[in-house]
């Protein structure tokens, strides 16, 4: 018969621990989970989401009913347990129900601090804990006008955000001379304060709550120097005491927490403790990423592992979901005296980082404004990695990174931590991707954990994605999780709102992740990008890793460098030159490519902005959606069969279009015969030379999907050839999804309706308008090499009847 195993508390921490019992020997227990909320386990990180308006209840639930009935759990949901006896070895719920137990889990998480002032028990002073308490302010916020937030914590500050999001003028009144003053230093904290003011927010600094005033429902509040402040709602967020009530008296030991051993056991054999309640070593964590550590030893511990590691406290780290104010905090930062520093601040930018030393190790770190080296910092503190051989700048920039978001998880040990949250290394996200073959951000946390909490570590798992998968992550499928809407929907809205960031499409379509997740952020930068060419400034850090390297990634971490040769045709000097760069950078191979061109593989990331320079070639693109090279045959100038010059045009055509950003990877073929030795047949666009001109193919695809071509004209010079395709370059970037190929594009488009726009003369005008005023913005050249000019285009572009037509493809 199995041993009953009872969980008291089905918050994160309790049910994480059974998870990992359950994935380290499942028939072991009968479980049973008693629950204060009448909700299934869910992610308490996300309630400030909620308040923000960018996800729903639904949504944070991590474990919904159908898990407890798939693994056999008990849940006893909205029933709190009230007594414990431990003599007797059970507990009577609210309800009057008595649970026995072989071994039980305390997991009663923590409970807010409410600060003991008249007025306190007014009708709308509320705490901020769970999903009732978001509730309650969300309905506060659509009858009342006026919130303040006492204490201006990582919590406080998320729902005084989510409270503003509401249509509520809000005040956060803070005790201390900076906000996050346990989490950030002075500068950072005044910085975060600045932010928050330029986006509505009211601070009342070094103001004491002496009184909350009102008679039934709160009406302001009373300061110790007898200023006042009026308000309807008031939110206490100054901290969490942990929960320990129910083990009065029980003989469970108890200091500020229930005392826990390094292996997570109490005083009393058999009774275990985890999470917020507890305390290790004289400390009590208020934050995920210790918990889940808690529940691997102890889920260790009732599986009887071999290899069991005691508990040995955890480093934590804080991060801040609030849009526009990104921020970084993680070991000591106010306990500095004697410390070393390494600083760098630029005031214009308002971005700040800064790291604390003891004996040249990192045991302290503070960033804001640019958070993307947090994760190589905290690394580097849990491992007590010394600094001596880095300089400063080393230090405070990774070696060869370019600023590229996230870069530098690619050249991480497989031991380092990713999701410092749930406590997953590379290598286990790598091994995971590999044996069950997964393709998705929410695959990966589904298996793993990784990037399912605070979510900040998602564009990592998404860089390793790329890395073990190339192009197939990153197949065509409209939008993401983060909106309901469609890719139409969401271009409408660029156009109708006239939005020209990343960010303003996030807060004004109410995304759920305020800062987008790793597949929708390249596909809303590309739509602005072909939106509004002359308004949005490209971000270059959402964009895939190998165009933010300018390099394709290759499977062991290095990169491949292919400069742009145009039409395949290269000259000496150049030969000399990569094979100059070639010797002196050791570059373990170099191979003539399958587009024509040369590419040195095996190179180091650290070495990529040298190598660029000293080749003096542009790249040819090999790793973007963009338009690439354009592969040639040597045509009639050598040929006895070619009929055209077609490395002339082939040339032609690269410096027309090159660097033109395309939904997919865009590739051209020209053959000077039907023999078609550069495959013209399966190219995005594809050209083979007959006797009287030209015939034009579009929608080949090759790789693993091979998709033949189709004849869309014969044309009779080189000119039409450019000016088609011109237009069916701008009408796929117009109305294909980011992420999708020609062939499927086509498809979904239908051929006949394509080929009906592109053979109308006026049509194929109105596109090629468009596109010059593309190209004349990121200062693009035309076919003779002059900057196009479209002086009264910007007008036309923003009618509406222009706008539906972008979007919809409704230019027939």
């Amino acid at each position: 018969m199995k041993e009953r195993l009872v969980v008291i508390g089905n918050g994160m921490a309790g049910v994480r621990t059974v998870e990992e019992v359950i994935a380290r020997d499942p028939d072991r227990y009968q479980v049973t989970i008693i629950g204060k909320e009448e909700y299934p386990n869910y992610n308490r990180i996300m309630l400030s989401n909620i308040l923000q308006k960018k996800m729903t209840v639904e949504e944070i639930i991590t474990n919904p009913l159908d898990w407890y009935t798939e693994n056999n759990i008990e849940l006893i949901n909205h029933d709190p347990a009230q007594k414990l006896d431990v003599a007797s070895k059970t507990i009577t719920t609210a309800s009057g129900q008595t649970i026995g137990y072989d071994k039980l889990i305390l997991a009663m998480g923590s409970n807010p601090f409410m600060l003991p002032v008249p007025g306190a028990d007014l009708e709308g002073v509320v705490a901020f804990r769970t999903i009732d308490d978001t509730a309650e302010l969300v309905n506060a916020a659509s009858q009342y006008k006026k919130a303040v937030v006492i204490g201006g914590g990582l919590l406080g500050l998320e729902a005084a955000k989510g409270l503003q999001d509401q249509g509520m003028e809000v005040t956060v009144v803070h005790l201390a001379d900076w906000l996050m003053e346990t989490q950030l230093d002075e500068t950072a904290g005044k910085l975060l304060q600045q932010e928050l003011e330029d986006q509505g927010l009211h601070f009342l600094m070094q103001h004491a709550t002496k009184e909350i005033l009102g008679e039934t429902r709160v009406t302001g509040l009373k300061f110790s120097d007898d200023s006042t402040l009026d308000t309807d709602l008031v939110v206490m967020s100054i901290g969490i005491r942990p929960a320990t009530e129910l083990v009065k008296d029980s003989g469970i030991e108890v200091n500020r927490g229930i005392v826990v051993n390094d292996y997570m056991e109490t005083n009393v054999p058999g009774i275990y403790g985890v999470g917020e309640c507890v305390e290790h070593q004289g400390k009590c964590y208020g934050l995920v990423a210790p918990l889940f550590e808690q529940g691997k030893i102890l889920a260790d511990n009732l599986t009887h592992q071999a290899d069991i590691k005691p508990y040995q406290g955890s480093t934590t780290f804080t991060s801040l979901k609030v849009s526009g104010a990104d921020l970084y905090s993680a070991g000591n930062v106010t306990q500095t005296a004697g410390l070393d520093t390494i600083e760098a601040f630029d005031s214009a930018s308002r971005k700040y980082k800064k790291i604390f030393l003891q004996d040249n190790k990192i045991v302290g770190i503070v960033l804001y404004g640019d958070t993307e080296e947090g994760s190589r910092y905290y690394n580097m503190m849990k491992k007590g990695a010394t600094i001596e051989d880095l300089q400063s700048i080393s230090v405070l920039t990774a070696p060869g990174c370019d600023g590229a978001a996230g870069g530098d998880v690619l050249e991480w040990a497989d031991e380092e931590t990713v999701c410092g949250c749930n406590g997953v290394s590379k290598g286990e996200i790598l091994r995971a991707i590999r044996e069950k073959g997964l393709t998705s951000v929410a695959e990966v946390g589904k298996v793993t954990k990784a990037g399912t909490s605070c979510g900040k570590c998602k564009g990592d798992i998404q860089l390793l994605l790329e890395a073990e998968l190339g192009d197939s992550v990153t197949a065509a499928t409209g939008m993401c999780g983060c909106t309901d809407l469609n890719r139409d929907q969401v271009v409408t809205q660029i156009y109708a709102k006239h939005l020209t960031s990343t960010k303003e499409v996030f807060e004004a379509l109410n995304w759920r992740n305020p800062e987008g997740c790793p597949k929708c952020r390249p596909a809303v930068n590309y739509y602005l990008n072909v939106a509004w060419p002359a308004e949005h400034e490209d971000e270059r850090t959402s964009r895939v890793v190998n165009e933010r390297m300018h390099a394709n990634i290759q499977k062991d971490g290095t990169f491949s460098v292919i400069p742009r040769m145009r039409g395949g045709q290269t000259n000496p000097q150049q030969l000399l030159q990569i094979a100059k760069v070639a010797d002196k950078y050791q570059v373990p191979l170099v191979k003539v490519t399958g587009s024509q061109r040369i590419g040195l593989y095996g190179v180091k990331k650290q070495d990529l902005p040298a190598i660029w320079e000293e080749l003096d070639m542009v790249a040819a693109q090999a790793y973007g959606k963009v338009f690439r090279s354009v592969k040639t045959c040597v045509g009639k100038s050598f040929c006895r069969f070619g009929t055209q010059d077609t490395m002339g045009l082939g040339v032609k055509l690269e410096e027309t279009f090159e660097y033109i950003d395309t939904p997919h990877k865009f590739k051209v073929g020209v053959s000077g015969c039907p023999r078609s030795c550069v495959e013209s047949a399966v190219k995005d666009f594809g050209i083979i030379g007959v006797e009287n001109g030209f015939q034009i193919y579009i929608g080949g695809n090759g790789g693993t999907e091979l998709v033949e071509a189709q004849l869309l004209t014969t044309v009779e010079t080189e000119a039409e050839v450019v000016d088609m395709c011109g237009a069916f370059l701008q009408y796929y970037r117009e109305t294909g999804i980011y992420g999708e190929r020609t062939a499927p594009w086509l498809a979904r488009m239908g051929f006949d309706n394509v080929k009906t726009v592109l053979l109308d003369e006026n049509k194929r005008k109105d596109l090629w308008e468009t596109l010059r005023f593309a190209m004349e913005a990121k200062g693009q050249k035309d076919t003779w090499g002059e900057v196009v000019k479209s002086p009264d285009l910007r007008e036309k572009m923003y009618t509406l009847d222009n706008r539906e037509s972008l979007v919809t493809g409704g230019r027939i």
